[in-house]
């Protein structure tokens, strides 16, 4: 099932599709369940309430604003160097452990919103990534347990300064740029899905061109193993959110660099998840 955070005049809202079309409601609804943040900060069954949608009025995507699933997260963790080809282009062996760094809400925009490139750079690249959004709480949680922390699962690009981020040795400052973390359209849940949404075809296309093309079963550190791991040294949070990492062609490993201009779209599909779209403008 796809569920959605949207907002229409100002107000808030929630819909689901399962298969025959979108149907949701807003605040202004007098059965409106709740926000999709707010479900998933109250751990409410989100397959339940999704199915009790279907009989809510159509809601027309092209007439709402889509919001990113989670608008702001209690963490955004992001993995690096998570995919064999990535690692060979970046001339760098296969870590031991994965890399983790951390991402703001201040950085998020949703689906359809321009990624901004900032006047203080012309290398602005794109990351197809999967992403996991927490559901459960729980600390030292075991990767036989892990899946049973997921809320569900959309897509990031995980679009990066690159002479910002090479500058020091940790990633922070080229990660964080406002309007660089595309998140959404959807949350889509557990049961949509293979375990881990594993084996999916995973492709990033710049201006419609196919740049990034892998599969979420290449991921060196697979969903379960990166909640196990995260978790034996912080608590996950309903809402928190795992961004698994990026397969190989990314702009800056080719020759010569390819970044992304003002004037272009970018978007990251993930079979059985959708497409999220974003064009790009100077900010």
């Amino acid at each position: 099932m796809r569920i959605i955070h949207f907002e229409t005049g100002g107000v808030s809202g929630i819909a689901a599709d399962e298969g025959s079309g979108w149907h949701g409601l807003t605040q202004r609804d007098r059965d409106f369940p709740g926000t999709l943040p707010e479900l998933i900060a109250q751990g409410a069954d989100l397959l339940r309430i999704g199915r009790s949608l279907g009989q809510s009025p159509t809601i027309d995507l092209n007439s709402v604003h889509l919001l990113p699933p989670v608008p702001v997260p209690p963490k955004i963790l992001c993995v690096g160097l998570n995919y064999d080809d990535h690692l060979e282009e970046s001339g760098l062996k296969k870590p031991a452990y994965p890399e983790i760094f951390a991402r703001f809400a201040t950085s998020l925009i949703s689906h359809q919103e321009p990624i901004r490139r900032p006047r203080e750079s012309i290398a602005l690249d794109y990351e197809a990534e999967l992403a996991v959004v927490i559901g459960k709480p729980g600390r030292r949680i075991s990767q036989e347990q892990a899946l049973g922390h997921v809320a569900g699962y959309s897509l990031f690009n995980d679009a990066t300064v690159r002479d910002f981020q090479l500058r020091t040795p940790q990633w922070t400052i080229g990660k964080n740029f406002d309007g660089t973390g595309s998140f959404g359209p959807w949350l889509v849940t557990p049961d949509a899905v293979p375990p881990g949404a594993s084996g999916l075809r995973i492709e990033g296309r710049l201006n419609g061109r196919v740049m990034q093309d892998a599969r979420t079963d290449q991921l060196i550190f697979n969903v379960p193993e990166l909640i196990a791991m995260i978790s034996v040294a912080m608590s996950l949070e309903r809402g928190d959110v795992i961004i698994t990492g990026t397969p190989g062609g990314v702009g800056a490993a080719r020759k010569p660099p390819v970044y992304m201009q003002p004037g272009d779209i970018f978007e990251v599909e993930i079979e059985g998840l959708g497409v999220l779209t974003n064009p790009v403008q100077e900010d």
